[in-house]
């Protein structure tokens, strides 16, 4: 008993199921009731045989019941069995010698949306994590061929040297400059002479290299030449390879290192050859760090998701490293958490409550997605990997299993090997980033990255779990990393967009989820995970319809609820509070504000109107051929600390902004559309009043167009704003077609 208390006392992991049987039965009172409308409807629809039968627009609202049905069964599932893992990174201390080294993967795309400081803070964070120094080395992939962002990581080099061992010496918590200088706890601990004169002279080496890096002019540096020259002529998609080692450990003892190795990285890019977006930035970053240090783990951030918890790494090992089982280590993945996020999140994109109930449920499967953060011969090594012979070494060396094993090369001189696999032609006749599941009967090995989607990161979770893997849910205290989410609407539609966009391209792909149960090892409930998420540009088809259907009945005169002396009348009443309660209940349970609930249930219905419809059709066309995808760079946060207080010019950052992005016609139509059905329908309700006549809609209709009218409200207030806060012209006159259209339909209807 002894022996095995002391065991369990050495795990690295602990996986601990959360108890929700108050939820699960207001899962199920939330189900009774969407059956329950959906079987009222169905019954009207097929009883009336001698009578009347209910209009068509009966048969839209039962399809889309069934539909709401279908989506509630799919959250219920992901739900179900949420669980937790405690992690103990202190029980690795005892195990330093055996941990494996880590390559740590920063990718940058734009440094105007993605400004360099934004860039250089996220690596200096990094660059001091928690971990043996000799066995980190960190990679900048820079899809922008920025001479700014590289002088800007030059320059940070410099910085790193003072700030990485001043961080490790007074146990810094944040070790992201711009978050821990104007913080109200920098000065905490040792508040001796000595530490006020270092703090101080770390913040005043912060605010010069910010200067620095602000002031530099791209072609006053391309001038330069020396270090700048590759850059000269260089064209974002079309240049050579430009790779830079910005601090080499390769070649020092342990006393003198103080930094894990950096490197810069800007692939080849040529207008004859396509470069896969991010998905293919991260395969030539495996590629070129498996030539130079090989390392067998991989964490992978974008350029402003900053490490928030020194530790994070060691939490990550003790997943990865914890379990007996080698399947449970598919890849760790932490919830995306915002730093300086807006009051009450006024636009919907910091998902806190989505991680906390989805993400755990979703754990408690195969594992959680994959969000933006894993002996054969050599004839079949050149055909996975391709011609380089330092890369199919480092391949041969990871597929030996030996975690520990020595990867010790002159990085230098790997620097032509290096070039060489970020290539644009590399991948020619290589499994890199295999799309297809299946071509005829053939069933393809993938490597790295899966190509075929812009969401790079689910896709190629999603084939890690096909595989037979699992993942775990790493959510530390404090959180492993933190971001800046997007503000105003055109950034936040964006990259709704952009996400939906490509969860449906990998819906109607053959990495469907569906598939790779069937012909792979997915499991089916992780199956109906993914669907969840794959699916959201579906969803936008049927929320529009069922919301059409008030204004649709207010203008033709027709009724689309149960009215109070048919059957079935307290079902869309029961329902409405019943959903709305419980999720707010949920909001209350995460400590969430009731105004961040709200937020969040507006933002919804306007995403699923704008985003996921325009994701939907712009699909759609690529798929007939007529258009292609564009990759779309969201604008990044500049701001010189996460929690500097709002200027007056700011006061409005909750406010919604707009541009003459078509994102914005569907939903201003649509709240157009609802302003005048309401006009019409109590002009015609008035009137039947005064003349006697029963009126065709009830008051069903009446609260649902008020109803949307409440979520949309952000365009109501566009109509009449001015400037960012206005909606522009060119929207309200295609936004006017549109209505103009659905009222002819409804008067021919």
């Amino acid at each position: 008993m002894a022996s095995a208390s002391a065991e369990t006392k050495l795990r690295l992991q602990e996986r601990v199921p959360l108890r929700r049987t108050a939820w699960k039965f207001a899962d199920l009172a939330v189900l009774s009731l969407l059956l329950a409308l959906a079987a009222s409807r169905a019954a009207s629809l097929l009883g009336n045989v001698d009578g009347e039968a209910p209009p068509r627009c009966w048969l839209v609202a039962l399809v889309c019941e069934v539909w709401f049905t279908l989506m509630w069964l799919l959250n219920m599932n992901g739900k179900w069995n949420p669980v937790r893992f405690d992690t103990f990174p202190e029980r690795l201390s005892e195990r330093i010698d055996e941990l494996p080294a880590v390559d740590l993967f920063v990718t940058t795309a734009d440094p105007k949306l993605e400004p360099p400081l934004v860039t250089v803070n996220t690596v200096l964070s990094l660059l001091a994590v928690d971990y043996p120094v000799h066995k980190l080395a960190c990679y900048v992939s820079d899809d922008g061929c920025s001479p700014v962002t590289f002088y800007a990581l030059r320059e940070a080099v410099e910085f790193a040297r003072l700030w990485v061992p001043f961080c490790k010496r007074h146990d810094v918590k944040v070790r992201a400059p711009f978050v821990y200088f104007p913080s109200s706890e920098a000065r905490s601990g040792t508040a001796d002479d000595v530490f006020l004169s270092e703090w101080t002279s770390m913040k005043s080496e912060y605010e010069n290299l910010v200067t620095r890096i602000e002031n530099a002019d791209e072609g006053s540096l391309v001038r330069r030449g020396g270090e700048f020259a590759e850059f000269l002529g260089a064209e974002r998609r079309n240049h050579p390879t430009i790779i830079k080692i910005l601090w080499d450990n390769s070649k020092r003892s342990t006393a003198e290192e103080v930094l894990p190795g950096l490197v810069y990285i800007s692939r080849e890019k040529s207008p004859r050859h396509h470069h896969h977006f991010k998905a293919g930035a991260m395969n030539v970053l495996t590629r070129v760090s498996a030539v130079l240090t090989n390392a067998p783990i991989m964490l992978n951030v974008d350029c402003d998701m900053f490490a928030n918890n020194p530790q994070v790494v060691l939490h990550a090992m003790c997943l990865l490293l914890g379990f007996d089982d080698e399947v449970h280590s598919g890849f760790v993945q932490s919830p995306q958490r915002f730093y300086g996020g807006l009051k009450d999140d006024p636009f919907g994109n910091q998902m806190e409550v989505i991680f906390q109930k989805l993400g755990w449920g979703i754990a408690g499967l195969q594992g959680m997605f994959y969000g933006g953060t894993g002996s054969p011969s050599y004839k079949e090594l050149q055909k996975k990997f391709g011609t380089s012979k330092e890369l199919i070494e480092s391949a041969r060396t990871i597929i030996s299993g030996d975690m520990l094993a020595a990867h010790t090369v002159d990085i230098p001189s790997r620097i032509e090997a290096a070039k060489e696999v970020s290539s644009c032609n590399y991948e020619t006749g290589t499994c890199w980033g295999q799309e297809n599941l299946l071509q005829g009967i053939t069933i393809y090995f993938q490597v790295g990255w899966v190509y075929g989607s812009m969401t790079e990161d689910i896709l190629t979770g999603q084939r890690i779990h096909a595989a037979g893997w699992r993942s775990a849910f790493l959510n530390p205290d404090p959180p492993a990393f933190l971001g800046s989410a997007p503000t105003g609407g055109p950034a936040s539609l964006t990259q709704y967009k952009r996400w939906a966009t490509g969860l449906f391209e990998i819906l109607i792909s053959w990495n469907n989820p569906i598939l790779l149960w069937i012909l792979k090892r997915l499991e089916f409930r992780q199956c109906l995970a993914y669907l969840i998420m794959n699916m959201q540009s579906m969803r936008s088809i049927f929320e529009l319809s069922y919301a059409l259907l008030g204004p649709y009945c207010l203008l033709a005169n027709k009724s689309f609820l149960p009215k109070a002396s048919e059957p079935g009348f307290g079902f869309p009443i029961a329902l409405f509070l019943v959903y709305n309660i419980y999720t707010f209940m949920e909001y209350m349970d995460c400590r969430v504000s009731a105004r961040a609930w709200w937020n969040n249930q507006r933002m919804q219905r306007i995403t699923s109107a704008s985003s996921w419809l325009l994701a939907f059709l712009t699909v759609l066309l690529k798929t007939l051929g007529l258009s292609e995808t564009v990759f779309e760079v969201t604008r990044k946060d500049n701001k010189s600390t996460p929690d500097e207080d709002d200027s007056a010019e700011d006061a409005d950052l909750g406010r919604f902004t707009f541009d003459s992005s078509p994102v914005f016609i569907p939903p201003t139509a649509l709240m157009i559309v609802n302003i005048v059905a309401i006009s019409i329908g109590a002009w015609r309700a008035v009137f039947a009043m005064v003349g006697g006549v029963p009126s065709g809609p009830g008051v069903g209709e009446f609260v649902c167009c008020g109803w949307l009218l409440l979520c949309f409200w952000p365009f109501m207030r566009g109509l009449v704003g001015k400037g960012n806060y206005g909606i522009p012209w060119s929207v309200k006159l295609k936004a006017g077609a549109l209505v103009a259209a659905f009222m002819h339909f409804c008067r021919t209807n």
